[in-house]
């Protein structure tokens, strides 16, 4: 009797134990970034979380499904451009989930699928485009990539949210053509650099002759314009001179007599014949002068005679 309560004591125990233990597996911590996705029979029950979930013990099944966002790294692949050329290219791929419920039902394996439909798609793409597009357009072909792969993941509840290509290399002989290619360019670049350089500097040395024979130009204007004003200030200085001393010649001519006006002109004359070379032209009114000076002269020696 003894043995057997002793039996069913640790029974009880036993059973409270797994019960406990169940009781603890069955609570769930589900994160804000997680979700349950939950399985009940087999049957899909719905998605749980965040926060604390029960899950019921044996009857129920969880599996826990990440939202943020994740990074897939697709290795180098070798692709075929649309001229024939061979290139290597590898990338990576940023996709979140959107809908948990999908991405466990849809797909077992996200990344490994995800993997073979990038490496599909990117030849595709690539298969579209001649080698200097893939090499100028690496824009494009990632928004090509992510939309294309997008149609595919949507399905599976995975949303593409970008796609970055990260290194492309071409084959040798495109690489050696390429630097030679960047050695003329900058060739050229230096040659139209120094061309706009010397252009530049004739282009200031003609505006700074131009602007030195306008200021000479001014300075001769203005030269001349003092020169005139000096000279017009002369002529009016002389053309007043001119005039006060005719006014003094006329004002002293008032109080001359005839014979001083007669003695004057003889006196002129005879200074103009002074030169060997002179040509005597007698005037009309010299006889006049001449018998007016006589009967002065008699006139004199008449008033001397009767005043003696």
């Amino acid at each position: 009797m003894a043995g057997l309560t002793g039996v069913l004591l640790c029974l009880i125990v036993g059973i409270g134990l797994l019960a406990f233990a169940l009781l603890v597996v069955s609570f769930r911590v589900v994160r804000e970034y997680e979700r349950l996705v939950v399985f009940r029979l087999g049957r899909l029950a719905g998605t749980r979380g965040p926060g604390v979930v029960f899950v019921l013990p044996i009857i129920e099944q969880a599996t826990k499904v990440d939202l943020r966002e994740t990074v897939l790294e697709i290795p180098r692949q070798t692709s075929i451009t649309k001229d024939n050329a061979p290139i290597n290219i590898d990338f990576l791929i940023y996709w979140r989930v959107f809908e948990p419920e999908l991405s466990v039902v849809q797909v077992s394996d996200f990344a490994r699928a995800s993997l073979g439909i990038a490496t599909t798609t990117l030849r595709a793409v690539i298969g579209d485009i001649v080698l200097d597009d893939v090499l100028a357009k690496r824009e494009q072909i990632n928004s090509l990539l992510r939309t294309k792969l997008d149609e595919v993941t949507e399905r599976w509840g995975v949303k593409i949210t970008g796609v970055e290509i990260r290194e492309i290399e071409p084959p040798r002989e495109v690489q050696e053509a390429m630097n030679r290619q960047m050695s003329a360019e900058r060739n050229r670049r230096a040659t139209v650099t120094e061309a706009e350089g010397a252009r530049q500097a004739a282009i200031l040395r003609a505006e700074g002759e131009k602007q030195a024979a306008i200021l000479q130009a001014e300075g001769q204007k203005e030269a001349v314009v003092l020169a005139a004003q000096a000279e017009q200030q002369a002529l009016a200085m002389r053309g007043q001179g001119y005039a006060q001393a005719l006014s003094a010649i006329q004002a002293v001519a008032h109080d001359v007599d005839e014979n001083t006006l007669a003695l004057q002109y003889l006196a002129t004359l005879r200074d103009l014949g002074a030169s060997p070379a002179t040509k005597y032209i007698f005037p009309l009114e010299f006889t006049s002068l001449a018998q007016r000076f006589v009967e002065v002269n008699s006139k004199h020696r008449n008033e001397d005679g009767s005043a003696g």
